[in-house]
């Protein structure tokens, strides 16, 4: 390693004109990512460590894709996530190529007990894919599908987004739940749950998994399935990234024709009780190949707001007039965007909503019902203000998802019909106190309709309120945690604390 290190910096500018091309990129990237001295780190507990100038290099030296510090070039894009009130500095990014590089990354982490945040979309609420003082795997560089049409498998990378996995497949008629943003990360959407517009018709996007490749907290990759590692499998599959980091998910795929019919059917606000009462009745009778959403959105500076329902009816095209028929007896639309669709189309319709500009902040939970009372509940407290975005949405669950057992996977809110959520933004440039405390104090009176919420939308709730939302799989996941994961390296998450 001294040698290689020599060899490296005592090559010349002429020196590298002279090389061949790749020869010339490696030594840019080393170049770019050089190593200037020791770098003060966070550890497990909170401490402050120190990570020598030649632990850094020799990581550095053991890698095929990038290590960045602060300075280096795209660093910064490394560090951010989509909610752009996230803002966190990592002592260092590695960016892997391949599963080499996420287990040199993982024992690097073990071997100093040093803080560990792993980000593949960025889309974690509570900026949990990011960290101050740690180290964060970005799996930015870890991408790829390739589809098997004869298996009906995609073999897809642990970085992937999803837009990538809609589109390999669907050019072969062939799909599988993929959230209802491109792009979204495979790996924090799937291992959550994986809600999405075909979920009700082929069950969450964790339903759908066949088998992972999983570097777990020794720095190991082990491969998990309903036989090799069943346990781990499990776990896995609502578990969120408690055990390892997937370099690589394999997922059942199914034959779907590629025109859907839907869009937004948007209303006045003024007719948000009507509109929810018919949500409350109609979303619990649709067919499984109808997704059914329900909104109230008030932006920043527009307190008058909306309210609308969006559609995606992925099932038999002679039907769809039929099943969409009764959404406009709900009130008077003023505008109507339903109509046929390319399902890779309809799977982007949503990517610009995500508010870069803004700050946010959310509450959530499922909901297993929609009484009269929350019906007025929403209709009587969801308001519009000129300081503030507010927006109440509701993601349509049950169809196929209710009919896997609640300990067939760790996943355990089955029952639900929809995940309900209240979000609130405002600009970046004001503090978030305000804010945050409004959402809060206005979700108790909702909190009381709730059985549990989506781990994938976890902030900074106590052990206790983590351990009682995985319901009766709770024991058993620790038992999982205690095998793979016994010194809570993968904490960052809805976390899953060891006993061992």
């Amino acid at each position: 390693m001294q040698r290689r290190r020599f060899m490296q910096t005592a090559l010349g500018a002429a020196a590298v004109a002279a090389l061949p091309t790749s020869a010339a990129l490696a030594q840019a990237v080393q170049t770019l990512s050089r190593v200037d001295g020791a770098v003060e780190a966070i550890g497990l507990d909170g401490r402050k460590l120190t990570l020598e100038h030649a632990a850094l290099e020799e990581l550095r030296d053991s890698l095929q894709g990038r290590l960045l510090l602060p300075g280096h070039e795209g660093y910064d894009a490394a560090r951010r996530v989509v909610n752009a009130g996230i803002d966190k500095y990592p002592a260092l990014v590695v960016q892997p190529t391949g599963a080499s590089d996420v287990m040199r990354a993982v024992e690097f982490a073990r071997q100093r007990d040093l803080l560990l945040a792993v980000k593949c979309g960025g889309h974690s609420y509570g900026g949990k894919s990011t960290c101050d003082g740690g180290l964060q795997i970005d799996l930015s560089t870890l991408r790829g599908t390739h589809v098997d049409a004869r298996t009906r498998r995609a073999h897809v990378a642990g970085g992937s987004l999803l837009a990538s996995l809609d589109h390999e497949a669907m050019a072969q008629g062939l799909v599988t739940t993929a959230g209802t943003v491109s792009h979204t990360g495979v790996g924090g959407l799937t291992l959550g749950g994986g809600f999405g517009r075909l979920a009700r018709r082929f069950g969450l996007a964790l339903d759908n998994v066949t088998a992972v490749d999983i570097v777990t907290a020794d720095g190991k990759l082990v491969h998990a399935n309903a036989e090799e590692h069943p346990d781990l499998y499990w776990g896995v599959r609502g578990g969120g990234g408690n055990f390892g980091v997937v370099t690589r998910f394999e997922f059942q795929l199914h034959p779907m024709k590629r025109t859907v019919v839907g869009g937004d059917l948007l209303f006045p606000l003024s007719q948000l009780r009507d509109i929810a009462r018919f949500y409350a009745d109609y979303s619990r009778q649709a067919p499984d190949e109808l997704y059914l959403d329900m909104m109230a959105n008030s932006p920043i500076g527009k307190p008058d707001g909306i309210v609308g329902m969006h559609v995606c009816y992925s099932g038999p095209e002679e039907k769809a007039e039929a099943v969409l028929a009764p959404l406009y007896k709900a009130g008077k639309p003023i505008r109507d965007g339903i109509e046929r669709r390319d399902y890779v189309a309809i799977q982007q319709i949503h990517d610009n909503s995500d508010p870069r500009n803004h700050a946010q902040y959310l509450k959530s939970g499922f909901i297993n019902e929609l009484p009269d009372a929350l019906v007025d509940l929403i209709a009587d407290n969801f308001d519009g203000f000129v300081e503030r975005g507010t927006m109440l949405a509701f993601q349509h669950a049950g169809g196929a998802i209710s009919r896997v057992p609640a300990d067939a996977t760790a996943f355990a809110q089955r029952k639900a019909i929809a995940n309900m959520l209240f979000f609130v933004r405002w600009p970046l440039a004001e503090s978030p106190e305000q804010h945050v405390a409004y959402i809060r104090e206005e979700w108790k009176p909702f909190e009381r309709f709730t059985d549990g919420w989506y781990a994938n939308e976890v902030t900074n709730e106590s052990a206790r309120v983590v351990g009682g939302n995985y319901q009766g799989n709770y024991e058993r996941l620790v038992q999982v945690k205690n095998r793979y994961d016994p010194g809570n390296l993968f904490r960052l998450n809805a976390n899953v604390q060891p006993t061992a």
